[in-house]
C-alpha cells in the first residue's frame, strides 16, 4: 500500500514526500494496521539531510526505493513541499510523533522499540508507559549489534508481531536496516525515527521549540554536536538548497 503519489505527495528532489499531519498519520497508520495485515509498511521521518543523501548517492537512493512513506521531519523540507505545490503540508517531526502516538494512538495498537543504548532504550519506556500505563510493549532491543545477529533479532520480533516497530538507529543504520528486513515482518509498520528516542528518554535536550516553527531545530542539534554534525549540514544542506532552486526553476 502507498499513497497515490499525483494526490498526495510532492516530488522534492526526487523524494516524493507524503502530505499529512500527525493526527491523519496516525489515523492512516492505524487503518493500514487493520486492512493490510499480509504487508509491511516503511515510513521515514525525512529531513533535509536525507533527501539530500537520496539525491547525492544513488547507494542510498537504491536502499531507500522501498519506503512506502517519506513524511516531512523538518520544517525546512516542509516549505519546500508547500513551496513546490503542497497543499500547506504541516512538519511531522518524529520525537513528537513517538509521544504523539503514545497518547493518542488506539490501546490495542502493539509497540516494539529497537535501537539506542541499554540506558536511552530504559528511560525511554519507563517515560513512555508513564504517558501511557495501557501502552502495549511486546518487546525491545538496544540499537547495538553486529550485521550476524540481525536475523536473530528480526526473527524475535516477527514472533511477537508488533503493529509499530519503532527504528531508532540513526541515518544510514535505520534506513538500511528496514530495507533489508521489511519483508520479514509482515503486519508491521516500521518507522524510522533516529533522534526520537533519545528525546523522548530524556538522554539528549531537542531544541526549544521556538526554533521547530522556524526551521532552526538543525541549528541548535549543530551547536550540541559541532565535531559530528559540522560536515553533514555544511555538506547537505548545500546540496538541498542548491538542487531545491534548480527544481524550482524548472517547475
Amino acid at each position: 500500500m502507498s499513497f497515490d503519489r499525483a494526490a498526495e505527495n510532492i516530488d522534492v528532489i526526487g523524494t516524493p514526500c507524503v502530505q499529512v499531519d500527525s493526527e491523519v498519520l496516525q489515523a492512516r497508520l492505524e487503518d493500514w494496521i487493520d486492512g493490510f495485515p499480509e504487508s509491511a509498511l516503511s515510513v521515514d521521518f525525512t529531513n533535509v539531510h536525507i533527501v539530500a543523501m537520496r539525491h547525492q548517492h544513488e547507494d542510498f537512493a537504491d536502499t531507500t526505493a522501498n519506503v512506502d512513506w517519506f513524511v516531512p521531519d523538518s520544517q525546512v523540507l516542509t516549505w519546500a513541499v508547500n513551496v513546490l505545490g503542497g497543499d500547506k503540508s504541516k512538519r511531522v517531526y518524529g520525537p513528537d510523533f513517538l509521544d504523539y502516538s503514545v497518547r493518542n494512538g488506539s490501546n490495542k495498537i502493539s509497540h516494539y522499540f529497537l535501537g539506542g543504548n541499554q540506558e536511552c532504550l530504559d528511560a525511554l519506556l519507563v517515560n513512555l508507559r508513564e504517558r501511557r500505563p495501557d501502552l502495549n510493549i511486546v518487546g525491545s532491543r538496544n540499537g547495538y549489534f553486529s550485521e550476524d545477529e540481525e536475523l536473530t533479532i528480526v526473527e524475535a520480533i516477527a514472533a511477537e508481531k508488533p503493529d509499530f516497530l519503532w527504528v531508532g538507529l540513526g541515518t544510514p543504520k535505520q534506513q538500511a536496516f528496514i530495507s533489508k528486513w521489511k519483508e520479514k515482518l509482515p503486519g508491521t509498520a516500521l518507522l524510522a525515527v533516529g533522534f526520537a528516542f533519545d528525546v523522548n528518554a530524556g538522554t539528549k535536550k531537542d531544541a526549544p521549540a521556538f526554533l521547530g516553527p522556524i526551521g532552526l531545530t538543525w541549528l541548535y542539534r549543530l551547536c550540541c554536536e559541532p565535531t559530528r554534525l559540522w560536515k553533514r549540514y555544511l555538506k547537505y544542506n548545500s546540496i538541498f538548497v542548491l538542487q531545491l532552486l534548480k527544481q524550482m526553476v524548472k517547475n
